[in-house]
């Protein structure tokens, strides 16, 4: 998986495939429904996600650049933070008991479809690993 991208300096021409590649990567090691990818990448229409994940390549807005961004940033942390793959894979689906999560999972919160949700757990993994 690729590094946490910096959303403001992407030149968005040029990530849309390895963007898209990384993403549908994600969604596998994941096991993410498609309606799940789909509210994620913050709802595009279906004709154009199933574009997207056939051709793993297309032209992104910048709103779906930071989406993939900050899920990037979260399975990178994941990664770190347990050297198990699958339980780091399996992570976003268990329930937390953080007050940030409630008692649901990282996924029930990031499917909210608000990209701050993103960010916050993108926020939290990385205090989890001492990054503030």
């Amino acid at each position: 998986m690729a590094a946490h991208l910096q959303p403001e300096s992407l030149p968005s021409a040029d990530l849309g495939g390895p963007a898209l590649r990384a993403f549908f990567n994600l969604a596998e090691r994941w096991d993410l429904r498609i309606a799940d990818q789909r509210r994620l990448l913050g709802d595009p229409p279906e004709s154009t996600f199933y574009k997207w994940k056939r051709l793993q390549s297309g032209t992104l807005s910048r709103d779906v650049l930071e989406r993939i961004s900050y899920l990037l940033g979260i399975f990178k942390n994941l990664q770190i933070l347990f050297p198990d793959p699958q339980q780091a894979d399996t992570w976003v689906h268990r329930a937390n008991q953080s007050p940030l999560f409630g008692g649901q999972s990282a996924l029930q919160r990031m499917l909210s479809g608000n990209v701050a949700d993103l960010y916050v757990v993108r926020q939290y993994l990385d205090a989890q690993r001492g990054w503030n």
